[in-house]
């Protein structure tokens, strides 16, 4: 089973949300918000992206680049989690 099957109703809240932050951008810059709450109301949303990109990269990782079922090793696993703390920090 996928990870993001396992992970499904968090993840779908977390879209909804996002969803939600496009829409007030949306409905900003038809209503023709000052520049600044536009600029703010897309930094949100970037963000929320780049976290929901950081969830899904950090589950494929654990469940699909080191197998889960094998016990990695203690270097394996130190590994994992450099490479998970670098791309959190790249997608902030």
């Amino acid at each position: 089973m996928a990870h993001t099957t396992q992970d499904k109703k968090k993840l779908l809240t977390r879209i909804r949300r996002i969803k939600g932050q496009i829409e007030a951008l949306e409905k900003a810059v038809a209503e023709e918000q000052d520049c600044s709450s536009v600029l703010q109301l897309i930094a949100a949303c970037r963000g929320a992206i780049s976290g929901l990109m950081a969830e899904v990269v950090e589950g494929h990782i654990r469940f699909h680049v080191v197998d889960p079922d094998r016990n990695p090793t203690s270097g394996q696993a130190q590994a994992t989690q450099e490479l998970i703390g670098v791309l959190k920090t790249y997608l902030k």
